[in-house]
């Protein structure tokens, strides 16, 4: 069975796994300037959450009531989607791993905040260590670069999904180092271009990666998709 990966914009992508939909950070139109579809357009039997910022969780409820999604996230995240009304969640916490109907999903770790939209505490932020039908995929969420990502790229990454913007995540040197650690076969960017503060030239990072490491750059564009 394939995989297919698209990125919607911002810090939203979703996995299509054996008929399966995955989301990841759901944050769509009107709320994100970079996204090209509104949440009602899009189904997920799964949503993974990294961290809470608004940014992350803007339309997760929304499209988990609809589509009664189950929301993986870590236990704070999940105790508040749960307490807003939709109690189908699964928490995991930085380490932990479980094997899900759509794939093998571990919770890492992640420099960044956590706070909830109401101002709740998120918990610890996150990425996710993911095995999908036989890949190893790794979405980072908004992170600094950190020298453990060795470690995570010891599971021979097929996927390594990773933030260029700066200013609030990792930009693109540091972005180039995380390649480095990581040492995925493909390398997708996000994170960047959706305001001002996290405008990049991601061809140009692109083209770094493909000079500097033995990984090779994806560039999408919102909801174009990579097929693994």
């Amino acid at each position: 069975m394939s995989v297919s990966i698209t990125w919607h914009g911002h810090g939203t992508v979703s996995f299509l796994v054996g008929g399966k939909r995955v989301l990841v950070d759901p944050f769509f139109l009107p709320d994100n300037p970079a996204a090209t579809i509104e949440a009602d357009a899009i189904d997920a039997e799964y949503i993974l959450l990294t961290h809470g910022h608004g940014d992350h969780v803007a339309h997760a409820l929304s499209i988990a009531q609809r589509c009664n999604s189950l929301v993986i996230s870590n236990f704070e995240i999940c105790n508040w989607v749960a307490a807003q009304g939709h109690d189908n969640v699964h928490a995991q916490h930085i380490g932990g791993g479980f094997d899900h109907p759509f794939g093998r999903v571990k919770m890492t770790i992640a420099f960044h905040g956590s706070g909830l939209p109401d101002g709740s505490y998120g918990g610890m932020p996150g990425g996710f260590l993911m095995t999908l039908e036989g890949k190893n995929v790794y979405v980072a969420g908004d992170t600094a670069v950190y020298s453990d990502m060795k470690l995570i790229g010891r599971a021979d990454l097929d996927l390594a999904v990773v933030p260029i913007g700066d200013n609030f995540t990792m930009g693109p040197d540091d972005a180039l180092l995380a390649v480095k650690l990581l040492e995925p076969k493909v390398v997708i960017p996000y994170h960047f271009g959706t305001w001002p503060p996290i405008t990049q030239d991601a061809s140009a990072w692109g083209q770094r990666v493909l000079d500097e490491t033995r990984s090779r750059a994806v560039i999408l564009k919102p909801e174009e998709t990579y097929y693994l």
